[in-house]
């Protein structure tokens, strides 16, 4: 198993009177680092899946008795994929409140009902923590960082899920079994989805517009339906953690664009798989595209990691001067440029550093991206600018 970055904060957590809740995509390793640390600890515990049909009905309608016997004598209690459990925040607060001394950990793969059914009971009493697919920092301390430099082509390609990783071959059929049989699961039963072809359809349009400003009204006239249901399917997306959506940075609403919007995936190799696409990157005619998918998450995965705190942007002005990717600290702006040929001028434009006075910017490519994604510490001082 390739070591998580979550996997000593989490040893940590244990034994501290909180509920651990840890929510990410299917097929990312949340139930195989639950058991690693628990293995670790050799600590016997009480397994629970909301996969499990049964599973629904073991917490409903019980007492406080009742509820305690779930442990079974045992000190830790593992519910996987909880989101498919029935008010499960209220029956972990309930637990929580009477058996302090019962460790429960949760796993979830959508923040749809997990996450409404959990914040605001478990309020004060839960660590919460996202895990996705490797990451690029997570790959090179796992095989060295000269082999992860030399396997980054074929990485942009077909991503950093485990079991794709771990593939003899490239993985294609792996992430395409992903992408076919795990993808939609949560969002289709959790939510009223009544055109999941639509879905499909809507991902696929996505792919092919990473990097790029989204426009629902566009797609929406793509795909014959109205805004507001790309609107809702995005969101939908993005509470299962398939995408996630950059705002735009404007200070001056008069002179930049303040309503848009780009829609990056969580892993290149989904992207692929929806397009099913997997040409080599010599051959490719998107891979700014994919190099800017990969940057984007990649250095959202480390920032959340390793609790850096400010919020993302990309920048664009009515003279379509813009800025791939920017961070906001405290009134500081850093402004980053993503090129995958590191030979083509590229530069964060002028009249972005002209229009925020506490601004710095930076290129950022195949020479230089390390420094930029593998972050060590939790301060900001230590960010590369």
């Amino acid at each position: 198993m390739i070591r998580r970055v979550l996997q000593q904060r989490i040893t940590q957590e244990i034994g501290r009177g909180k509920v651990i809740i840890l929510l990410g995509p299917r097929q990312v390793g949340k139930t195989t680092l639950v058991e690693t640390i628990l293995n670790d600890l050799s600590i016997e515990y009480t397994y629970y899946s909301g996969d499990d049909p049964t599973a629904d009905g073991l917490f409903r309608d019980k007492g406080r008795e009742e509820l305690r016997e779930l442990a079974r004598g045992n000190r830790i209690v593992f519910v996987d994929e909880a989101q498919r459990i029935r008010d499960i925040g209220l029956r972990l607060k309930l637990l929580v409140d009477n058996y302090p001394d019962i460790q429960f950990i949760v796993t979830g793969s959508s923040s749809l009902d997990l996450a409404r059914g959990i914040n605001e009971p478990l309020t004060g009493r839960k660590y919460q923590h996202y895990l996705y697919p490797i990451s690029y920092a997570e790959y090179a301390g796992e095989v060295g960082r000269s082999i992860a430099r030399q396997n980054l082509p074929d990485r942009l390609v077909y991503g950093f899920y485990p079991e794709v990783i771990l593939a003899e071959g490239t993985g294609r059929s792996t992430l395409q079994l992903i992408a076919e049989s795990y993808l939609y699961k949560d969002i289709l039963a959790l939510e009223d989805i009544r055109k999941p072809d639509l879905l499909t359809n809507l991902l696929q349009a996505l792919a092919l517009q990473v990097g790029s400003e989204v426009s629902y009204n566009e797609l929406a006239k793509l795909l014959r339906v109205d805004a507001q249901t790309i609107e809702r399917y995005v969101a939908l997306l993005e509470q299962a953690f398939v995408v996630f959506r950059l705002r735009a940075l404007a200070r001056n609403p008069r002179k930049e664009i303040s309503k848009g919007r780009k829609v990056y995936f969580w892993d290149n190799g989904i992207r692929n798989a929806l397009l099913n696409n997997f040409e080599p990157m010599a051959r490719r005619t998107d891979r700014g595209a994919l190099w800017e998918n990969f940057i984007v998450s990649e250095r959202l995965k480390a920032r959340q990691y390793h609790d850096h705190y400010g919020s993302s942007y990309f920048w664009r002005n009515y003279d379509q001067a813009e800025v791939d990717y920017v961070e906001v600290y405290d009134g500081r702006h850093l402004a980053y440029e993503i090129k995958w040929n590191p030979r083509r001028s590229g530069r964060v434009p002028r009249a972005f550093l002209n229009a925020y006075e506490r601004s710095e910017g930076k290129v950022i490519t195949p020479a230089n991206f390390e420094a930029f994604l593998l972050v060590k510490g939790a301060s900001n001082e230590e960010l590369p600018g």
